[in-house]
């Protein structure tokens, strides 16, 4: 499992956006993936669901943050 939050974000994708993502440049990369970290910390709803299951947490923080930059 990666340790970098570049790493851990990528991880925490879909498949489709994680090939996505791995394409675009690194600061990006990096923008995203302290988002990313930056909606773990803050949502609450994220806490309660990470204490169940750590993998669903992030993978419901990768795509909140993904869907604010679609949106």
């Amino acid at each position: 499992m990666p340790t970098d939050p570049v790493g851990r974000f990528l991880a925490a994708l879909d498949p489709e956006h994680r090939e996505a993502i791995s394409a675009a440049p690194r600061e990006e990369q990096e923008r995203l993936a302290a988002a990313w970290e930056r909606e773990l910390e803050a949502d609450t709803e994220l806490d309660t669901l990470d204490e169940l299951s750590p993998p669903a947490a992030e993978h419901e923080a990768a795509r909140r943050v993904l869907e604010r930059e679609d949106g």
